[in-house]
C-alpha cells in the first residue's frame, strides 16, 4: 500500500464508488488486448511505420479514453482509419464489432461461473467480495460506476453475487451510443440526490477518470492498480499505479487482500 504524500483521511465518508472492470471484476480482465487486436486488424499502417509503431500508437489512443464508454475508443478508431487513406465504419458498427469480440470472452467466463466450473471468487479481484461486504456492513452506501454498458455490469455483478449490496446503484452507459453517460456526471448526481459533500465521497478506481474525477469534486480516491496479466498475483500493474498516480490518487493498493491495512487509514 502506498500513501501520498501529505495524506489526510476524510472524517465523514458515507457513499463508496467502485468502478466494475479490472477494480471489482475479472470477467473482462484482457478487454485491452481484444480492443487492440481489432484496432490492429484495421487501422491501415503509414508507409514506413512497422507495426511496434502503429501498435505503440494504437495503444495510447485506447487507454487515453480508458474509462469512458467504449463508444469514445470506436469513434477514435473510425477516425484513425479515415485520416490514414482507409474506409471506416460508423464508430456504432465498430462498438458493435468489438462488443461482439469481448462478448465471446465474457460469455465462456460467465458460462464456467453459472455451470460451477469456475467459481465466482476466481473473477472477482481478490478480496473484493470481503471490501463490498465490509464497507457495506459499515453502513456507507455503495455504487458501480462503470464506463462498461449497465445492463452488461448487472448481469456480471448478478452472476458473481454481488449485485445485492448496490441495489438499483449501478450505473453504466444505457446502449452503444449513448455518448451522454459520464462518471463525473453520476457522482455530481451523487452529490446531489443524497445531498453530501464532495469529502463525503470514497472511489476505488483502476481508469484516471474515476480517480481524476473524485478528486475534482474532492472526494477521496484509491487506485486498485490491479495485475490483469496474471490474476490475484498480488503485484501492483506499474504502468496503472503510475497513472492514476498521477492524476492525484491518494493511496494505491494492489487489490483488496490490504483491506485490513486500509481501513484504519480511511477511517481513523
Amino acid at each position: 500500500m502506498e500513501l501520498r504524500p501529505g495524506f489526510r483521511p476524510h472524517p465523514r465518508l458515507a457513499h463508496v464508488v467502485f468502478d466494475w472492470d479490472g477494480t471489482l471484476s475479472l470477467i473482462r480482465a484482457g478487454w485491452g488486448e481484444v480492443m487492440l487486436a481489432q484496432w490492429l486488424a484495421l487501422i491501415p499502417p503509414l508507409p514506413g511505420e512497422s507495426v511496434e509503431q502503429l501498435r505503440h500508437l494504437a495503444h495510447d489512443d485506447i487507454w487515453r479514453l480508458n474509462g469512458k464508454p467504449s463508444i469514445h475508443q470506436a469513434a477514435q478508431l473510425a477516425q484513425r482509419i479515415g485520416e490514414r487513406g482507409g474506409r471506416p465504419l460508423s464508430a456504432v458498427e465498430h462498438e458493435n464489432d468489438y462488443q461482439r469480440r469481448l462478448g465471446e470472452v465474457v460469455g465462456e467466463r460467465l458460462n464456467a461461473v453459472r455451470s460451477g466450473t469456475a467459481t465466482a471468487d476466481a473473477w472477482l479481484v481478490t478480496d473484493a467480495r470481503r471490501a463490498i461486504e465490509t464497507l457495506a456492513g459499515r453502513g456507507l452506501m455503495l455504487h458501480v460506476v462503470s464506463g462498461t454498458q449497465r445492463r452488461f455490469v448487472a448481469e456480471e455483478a448478478d452472476a458473481l453475487g454481488v449485485a445485492q449490496h448496490f441495489g438499483g446503484r449501478i450505473h453504466g452507459p444505457t446502449s452503444e451510443q449513448d455518448t451522454a453517460y459520464s462518471k463525473r456526471g453520476v457522482l455530481d448526481a451523487i452529490l446531489r440526490d443524497y445531498g453530501i459533500a464532495g469529502g463525503q465521497l470514497l472511489a476505488f478506481g483502476d481508469g484516471h477518470v474515476e480517480i481524476e474525477q473524485t478528486k475534482m469534486v474532492g472526494g477521496l480516491a484509491v487506485a486498485v492498480a490491479t495485475d490483469e496479466r496474471e490474476f490475484h498475483s498480488g503485484r501492483i500493474d506499474a504502468a496503472k499505479r503510475d497513472r492514476l498516480m498521477g492524476v492525484g490518487a491518494d493511496v494505491c493498493i494492489a487489490d483488496f487482500r490490504e483491506l485490513d491495512a486500509l481501513l484504519p487509514v480511511l477511517f481513523p
